[in-house]
């Protein structure tokens, strides 16, 4: 891991911490960045901090919020993707960040981002997002749109990736 990516998580994680927020997870090890994971009991908590008190009940229709941190590399692409089960809501923690979106496979044009912009995907949705010239930080909530079957981990349709996923 470069120092860099190594700083940047160090800074994050202890960000959280100070906000007193419960990491379940942390990934590193992506080629894009990482994420954290914070834990499904703070999701309201996590919402006042980073969604202007947005009230998670109202988004829980079903499973989990699964409140993340991205952290998003300089020049580096998250898959062209969207998903079955989920929307997604992100707010723009620190940096500037891309974000592509399109209601069908062919990208739309690249729109740039910045600390408190808020940005909301629809279910089915396409979306990719980008890191700039720096790294970029990004909270994100999930709005379930299936209460029988919650979306997962494994809800992703990747149509493009730089990855090869």
């Amino acid at each position: 891991m470069s120092a860099e990516k190594k700083e940047i998580f160090d800074r994050v994680e202890e960000m959280l911490g100070t906000q007193g927020f419960n990491i379940a997870a942390k990934d590193d090890t992506r080629p894009w960045g990482g994420f954290f994971v914070i834990d499904e009991n703070q999701a309201q908590d996590f919402a006042n901090q980073y969604f202007d008190g947005i009230d998670v009940e109202s988004l829980k229709i079903g499973g989990k919020l699964s409140p993340k941190i991205l952290l998003v590399a300089p020049d580096a692409r998250l898959s062209w993707q969207y998903h079955h089960r989920r929307a997604e809501i992100w707010q723009v923690v620190e940096g500037t960040v891309g974000i592509k979106r399109s209601n069908t496979d062919e990208e739309g044009e690249l729109k740039e981002f910045g600390p408190k912009d808020q940005i909301k995907l629809q279910q089915g949705e396409r979306h990719r997002l980008i890191g700039l010239q720096g790294w970029g930080v990004v909270a994100e909530i999930w709005q379930h749109t299936d209460a029988s079957n919650p979306s997962d981990e494994d809800d992703i349709v990747r149509v493009q990736d730089d990855f090869g996923r």
